[in-house]
């Protein structure tokens, strides 16, 4: 059996990928996961505010524009999604539209959903960024 500093060296000199196969290999073998857990908040102390006790909330980085309601000028928010959406036929921005409340984009950054919510609302459609 090999010693703590045999194994130590022998990581050590393993390249990134390497290290990658062996950290999945030992959770499938040892039916664990190396993800980090999530920390808890600590309740606050006595004669906390309110405040305090509720937990900071986390600042996102991923947004989802739904489509709530097509308005008025369906023709314009089709035209509107199709600009948005690239690779979108007219056949499927039409579906994707009557089928509201719908998700238009996921996963997207800020600044980018503000922009498809401006354009969208600009042809009437009535738009959530979740």
């Amino acid at each position: 059996m090999a010693t703590k500093d045999e194994i130590v060296s022998a990581i050590e000199g393993m390249s990134v990928l390497d290290l990658a196969d062996l950290v999945k290999e030992l959770e499938q073998r040892l039916g664990v996961t190396a993800a980090a857990p999530v920390a808890v908040a600590a309740a606050p102390a006595a004669g906390g505010t309110a405040e305090a006790a509720a937990p900071a909330e986390e600042e996102k980085f991923e947004f989802t524009v739904t489509l709530k309601d097509i308005g008025p000028n369906k023709i314009e928010v089709i035209k509107a999604v199709r600009e948005l959406v690239p690779g979108l036929g007219l056949k499927e921005a039409k579906e994707l539209v009557e089928s509201a409340p719908t998700a238009i984009k996921e996963n997207i950054a800020k600044d980018e959903s503000d922009t498809i919510k401006s354009k969208l609302e600009g042809a009437g459609a009535v738009i959530d960024i979740t």
